[in-house]
């Protein structure tokens, strides 16, 4: 299909029987998921390629999608995550030389369903106002019946384990192998640019397989231990969470990014619980308690940790709160060398007020090689 070619009706249903409309890119199909919105102005190749949205429908905030293009360099994982996407306008043409391909054909190469003409405002205003939910797009048909029998086969995102489809299934290694440190890293949907910050900063990285045990990465003798981002409910995750408590008990330096905070507060039997809506986007507000600074962040969740439970937990202290709602951000382990943060502080996209956390990570595990020297 050509881009000056007239484009096919599509429509959007929410599970709740509200449908939205617009058209064809011109890739034909269907598309369920959760359907979620992302606030960020730019960085839409990094959000399309995360992990830690597998399985859910992205709706596009910003007006224009597209007109970058795409460049292979940018790419968070190795594949597209989103089930599909939810745009106002997009752009078949980009202007930037930099850019190694269309975002059409990066669309096409994965076979990705995408709408736009929608009216992505009024949409994004629905789910504000009604919660984050299962729905489906497509482009085949315009029989509610049948779609909506087609959606109520979609499993809901609550108790859903989706670590195991975005992890490596082999580990494997990033970096210099003489670099001064080692960190292995358990993969639970682990982006690009943490490895990137991890290895930046002198550390040799090998990522296991989400279901990894202790004794399997402790053979290969690292100095610290983290535990990444990824998709779906954190409470099925039962191996993550041993893992996270023999790292805790034994008092290992371990360092805990989003889904692998939430897995880091379950292993101290902190529950978690799924938003309303969760945090999306790049300009999100975050105050650090420890030094009174505001910092402003990339978050990309659906869950958090209870903020009674942790600050009832003897053990558990709060080290950082989101200033729009006042969720638990961030969390440190008294007497031991773990800390964890709800949000993203290697950004990609998104500001960069947040990357001290991975010197704070690196100075811990030195002074752990230092103790025991």
């Amino acid at each position: 299909m050509s881009k000056y070619s007239p484009r096919p009706k599509a429509l959007i249903l929410l599970e709740d029987g509200t449908v939205f409309f617009g058209k064809s890119i011109g890739i034909q199909g269907t598309a369920t998921g959760e359907v979620c919105f992302n606030t960020g102005m730019t960085g839409y190749q990094e959000i399309f390629t995360d992990p830690s949205y597998y399985g859910q429908l992205m709706v596009a905030t910003n007006a224009h999608i597209g007109n970058y293009g795409t460049n292979k360099d940018e790419n968070e994982s190795d594949r597209i995550q989103i089930s599909g996407l939810i745009c106002k306008n997009f752009n078949f043409d980009y202007s930037r030389p930099a850019a190694d391909e269309a975002l059409i054909d990066f669309f096409r190469n994965h076979n990705l369903v995408a709408i736009s003409d929608v009216d992505t405002r009024a949409l994004v205003s629905y789910i504000r106002d009604n919660g984050a939910m299962n729905a489906l797009i497509t482009t085949e048909t315009d029989d509610i019946d049948s779609l909506k029998k087609q959606l109520e086969q979609v499993p809901s995102m609550k108790g859903l384990e989706l670590a195991s489809k975005v992890s490596t299934k082999t580990p494997y290694f990033v970096g210099n192998p003489d670099a001064t440190l080692r960190i292995a890293a358990l993969d639970l949907g682990i982006k690009v640019n943490i490895l990137r910050n991890l290895t930046a900063r002198d550390a040799y990285v090998q990522v296991f397989p989400h279901d990894t045990d202790l004794q399997t990465m402790a053979a290969w003798n690292p100095d610290g231990y983290f535990i990444s981002n990824g998709p779906g409910d954190p409470e099925p995750l039962k191996e993550a969470q041993e893992a996270a408590r023999a790292i805790i008990e034994q008092n290992m330096p371990l360092f805990g990014i989003c889904l692998g905070h939430q897995v880091i507060a379950l292993s101290q039997d902190i529950p978690t619980y799924k938003m309303r809506n969760g945090h999306r986007g790049i300009n999100h507000p975050i105050l650090n308690l420890e030094t009174g600074k505001g910092e402003i962040t990339s978050q990309n969740h659906g869950f958090a940790i209870d903020r009674d439970a942790t600050e009832q937990h003897e053990q558990v202290e709060v080290t950082h709160v989101h200033l729009n709602d006042h969720t638990v951000a961030g969390i440190r382990i008294k007497n031991k060398k773990c800390f964890s943060v709800q949000y993203h502080p290697e950004a990609s996209p998104g500001p960069h007020d947040s990357s001290y956390l991975f010197d704070q990570f690196i100075e811990t595990i030195l002074e752990h090689k230092k103790s025991k020297s």
